[in-house]
């Protein structure tokens, strides 16, 4: 036996061949050509979706049916270089990846990017600004068509430089900035909308319990409130709002005030004060609803679908902020000229209000 022929030696300074068995090869340009009785130059136009090429219909087929017969697979890259874009659209986002009631965004985004042949980068920077500015700059090296920049609570927030030098959305947040277009959740009626399930059970001294952090969200939840309760001809009384940190220990901790108003419903900024204020009103021997009535906000399932009695509340459209913001990028949607869209968020009743008994 020769030993050289058994060797599996490779010589010094040649490089060791790679075999991976079992994966098949990639299948070629020339291949699909050959398949199809055409040139590689045809292929390519195909490939290419080239319209203006002169190429028959039957011939398009042809190589389109070589194509899936034989399950060639386009050079992506080597597209991009020809195109200019490729098929991804970036989502920079601060802390929504690990929120996850706010990560509904990017499952909005993602859903919306596939049904229209693109596929999503996400980078999640943690409100790090040098990560923001590299993972911009990724994206703008992978020709992205766009992208998607994105915050997880309703802001005001400054462009960065980097992103103006692509196609870009904002999306939960804004800027007065020209030209920059944003998707954000419709806070007046979202404030309407809440108050209104307390209304339309007959409730007429409602409380509401606002944020102390200034927010877009919170004035236009009292906006809206104000709203439901002129459109009912009940006046505004100022006593009835109280301010308190937004979480649960910034609900407990108003219910001492709240009773003092005597009011038979409360809406709260958000879900995470309702379920504080669950709390508060049970030690003072209260129940829900059948002493006061209570709406939430934000639809954080986690709670409002959890607490007992299920939360009232009004759903902060995170999935639809995401699918809006792809549609704005692409071209399929168009915004207001000068200001964001506003995206609808719907109520959602469950059983933490029921009709007011008669007095």
């Amino acid at each position: 036996m020769n030993s050289q022929e058994n060797s599996s030696v490779t010589p010094l300074g040649a490089a060791a061949p790679l075999e991976r068995p079992g994966r098949p090869q990639p299948v070629t340009l020339r291949q699909v050509a050959e398949a199809a009785g055409v040139s590689t130059a045809t292929v390519s136009l195909v490939v290419n979706k080239k319209k203006t090429a002169r190429i028959s219909d039957e011939t398009r087929q042809r190589v389109r049916d070589a194509i899936r017969d034989l399950g060639y697979r386009p050079n992506a890259m080597a597209q991009t270089l020809v195109s200019g874009s490729s098929r991804f659209i970036g989502l920079v986002a601060d802390a929504i990846a690990t929120t996850p009631f706010a990560g509904q965004i990017i499952h909005g985004a993602q859903d919306e990017a596939w049904k229209h042949g693109y596929a999503l980068l996400i980078a999640n920077t943690e409100g790090n600004r040098e990560l923001e500015t590299d993972a911009i700059a990724m994206m703008l090296e992978y020709k992205v068509r766009g992208i998607l920049y994105s915050t997880w609570f309703h802001r005001p927030t400054d462009i960065p430089a980097s992103l103006k030098e692509s196609d870009f959305v904002l999306v939960n947040c804004f800027s007065t900035e020209p030209g920059s277009r944003a998707v954000v959740p419709d806070e007046i009626q979202g404030g309407r909308s809440a108050t209104e399930i307390l209304l339309k059970h007959g409730h007429r001294r409602i409380a509401f319990i606002n944020a102390t952090i200034p927010a877009p969200a919170k004035d236009g939840r009292l906006q809206g409130y104000r709203e439901a309760l002129e459109a009912e001809g009940i006046p505004f009384d100022a006593g009835l709002v109280l301010e308190a940190y937004p979480d649960q220990e910034g609900g407990y901790g108003a219910t001492e005030e709240l009773l003092k108003r005597e009011a038979t419903a409360v809406f709260c900024y958000n879900d995470r004060m309702a379920m504080g204020l669950y709390d508060g009103l049970r030690e003072h021997g209260l129940s829900i609803p059948e002493d006061i009535a209570v709406v939430g906000f934000d639809n954080q399932e986690v709670i409002a679908a959890h607490v007992r009695p299920p939360l009232s509340t009004v759903a902060l459209p995170h999935y639809e902020l995401g699918a809006a913001g792809v549609r704005m990028l692409l071209g399929l949607e168009e915004g207001p000229a000068a200001d964001p869209t506003k995206i609808h968020c719907p109520a959602v009743e469950r059983n933490s209000v029921r009709a007011l008994a008669p007095a």
